[in-house]
């Protein structure tokens, strides 16, 4: 959720984000060797000590199965990084015939909530696609685009997803700003929205960086290519409006050496500054997945402390690992 100043912003930049050409996803293989790095691990947890809050943090280089994971398998909040989850779903049920990107949706007044995105400040009835829906819910954060892409594809379809793919601690209770319905496990209180780890989140965004989406479906007509599903996928997180977190110090006028693109998801609330994403270079690609919460600083600026240790964490992760050339 982002203060409204901060969604006036995105008012400004939806006509861009609407300019922007797709781009085409990387073809990266992970290796499955898995080897924490020690070194790295120990300093960032260095960097860590000082922050007024707690941090579950993993990274994973994908071209030399290196990893850091601090408190990684610690459930926590997602905030809106759950979004991602939905746009999976989403990507599954095109793939299947079920869904279509060009499918109309109508906005209703009682469709709009508050928080993040500009749907909210839209006349209705409002008609877009279900692609428009997508591309707000991961671009600009839109609560109201994310209530609207859960209720076409089906909370109990993402859930049943994650399930599928084997994330035990991931879990989509209700929509945005709307009461819990039917029976819920006895911990939606404590998560609210939606529940996650940060090992788990970057299972599933790993899965956007290597378009990896499973075994095919039986083929029907008219259904977009894996290939095709990622690139629009990776389009939206790569044009993603907060980049106070991952992108912070990746970005600018003095950036790291070999970065060729970056995609990430972002979710905060008072106490909860998250950011997931995924980091192209020269050498590989690297997945960060970063959550804080129970943090001192509730600001809503640029340099609340949670959003700026994340952006230090990021940048000693790909100056060590993404100046290295990939392990044969």
């Amino acid at each position: 959720m982002i203060p409204r100043l901060r969604r006036i912003r995105a008012v400004l930049l939806l006509s861009i984000i609407a300019s922007i050409a797709c781009t085409a996803p990387a073809q990266t293989d992970a290796k499955t060797d898995v080897q924490p790095d020690a070194a790295l691990t120990a300093k960032l947890q260095s960097m860590i000590s000082g922050f007024h809050g707690d941090v579950s943090f993993y990274a994973h280089d994908l071209a030399t199965g290196r990893t850091v994971a601090i408190n990684a398998d610690q459930p926590v909040q997602t905030a809106s990084v759950i979004k991602l989850a939905i746009l999976y779903e989403a990507l599954q049920q095109i793939r299947a015939g079920r869904v279509h990107f060009n499918d109309p949706l109508t906005l209703h007044h009682d469709d709009q909530v508050e928080g993040s995105g500009v749907l909210l400040f839209f006349d209705t009835p409002l008609h877009i696609t279900f692609k428009d829906a997508l591309t707000l819910m991961i671009a600009l954060s839109d609560n109201t685009a994310a209530n609207l892409s859960m209720e076409y594809v089906g909370i109990k379809s993402v859930d049943d997803r994650l399930v599928s793919l084997g994330l035990k601690n991931t879990w989509l209770y209700r929509e945005v700003f709307k009461p819990a319905t039917g029976p819920m496990p006895a911990d939606q209180k404590q998560f609210g929205l939606s529940k996650t780890t940060a090992r788990e989140m970057a299972e599933l965004m790993q899965r956007f960086a290597t378009c990896n989406l499973g075994p095919a479906p039986a083929a029907a007509a008219g259904v977009p290519t894996d290939k095709e599903l990622c690139s629009a996928a990776l389009h939206m997180l790569k044009v993603q409006f907060y980049r106070d977190g991952i992108p912070r110090y990746l970005e600018g006028d003095n950036p790291p050496a070999g970065i060729t693109d970056i995609a990430n998801k972002t979710g905060s609330l008072n106490h909860v500054r998250n950011d997931v994403g995924v980091v192209f270079t020269k050498h590989g690609t690297i997945i960060i997945s970063a959550f804080t919460h129970d943090n001192a600083d509730t600001s809503w600026t640029a340099d609340n402390q949670a959003e700026v240790l994340i952006a230090h964490l990021t940048r000693a992760i790909v100056e060590d690992w993404g100046s290295q050339p990939e392990q044969k």
